[in-house]
């Protein structure tokens, strides 16, 4: 996948709203593959709504989101999975990790379906984040900041040409925010992918080559 492309895209609850001030919705809007964003918004302009269009989640909205030109309205279930595992990474703000299970078990879960990492990286990934002591432990019984990093671990385990990253240190010390940053310009410099971060303030510190108002 080389290209996501919203046309004159929005959320179908915005649509009685009179004027829309914004650089994405109701817009022409192009992300290309090997590109940086950064999508700054506020509480309530659509940010977790974005995630889930792009990621097809969610289809109540006016406008067209297209693949390489191909509208992704179209898509089959199928093809949908083989989007997810093989062209397009998601980090949620709310994360979606499984509670019952322990960190070690949410990322393998991810990974066994396409053995893309091995587990020395993972290891590594754990270490240079700070949470190799939480390999073992519940996700439930472990701080939301570092529940975020089991969550960015495991969005990395599968090949992508875009990945998509909702407020992905908002529990993060600037620190661990840093290297957070190193290790996805890393990955997605190897895979030659795209980077879409959202942000309601507090952002992932990369070198961005656009950064759009939601």
């Amino acid at each position: 996948m080389e290209t996501i492309e919203l046309q004159q895209t929005l959320p179908e609850v915005f649509a009685g709203r009179d004027s829309i001030i914004s650089d994405v919705w109701h817009r022409q809007v192009a992300f290309q593959r090997g590109k940086t964003y950064l999508v700054e918004a506020v509480s309530g302009t659509g940010k977790s709504s974005l995630c889930s269009f792009i990621y097809g989640y969610r289809k109540d909205y006016q406008g067209i989101i297209c693949f390489d030109g191909e509208n992704v309205k179209n898509f089959s279930v199928s093809r949908w999975v083989e989007i997810r595992k093989r062209s397009l990474s998601m980090l949620f703000q709310e994360l979606r990790l499984f509670p019952e299970l322990t960190a070690w078990e949410n990322v393998q879960l991810k990974n066994s379906l396409t053995g893309y990492c091995k587990r020395k990286q993972i290891e590594d990934w754990f270490s240079r984040l700070g949470i190799s002591d939480k390999w073992d432990q519940q996700i439930g019984k472990m701080s939301f900041g570092q529940q975020q990093r089991v969550a960015f671990v495991r969005a990395l385990c599968q090949p992508f040409d875009f990945i998509f990253l909702d407020e992905p240190v908002s529990h993060l010390d600037d620190g661990n925010g840093k290297i957070m940053a190193d290790i996805l310009h890393e990955e997605a410099e190897k895979q030659g992918a795209g980077i879409i971060v959202t942000s309601i303030g507090k952002h992932i510190p990369l070198n961005y080559d656009r950064v759009l108002s939601l």
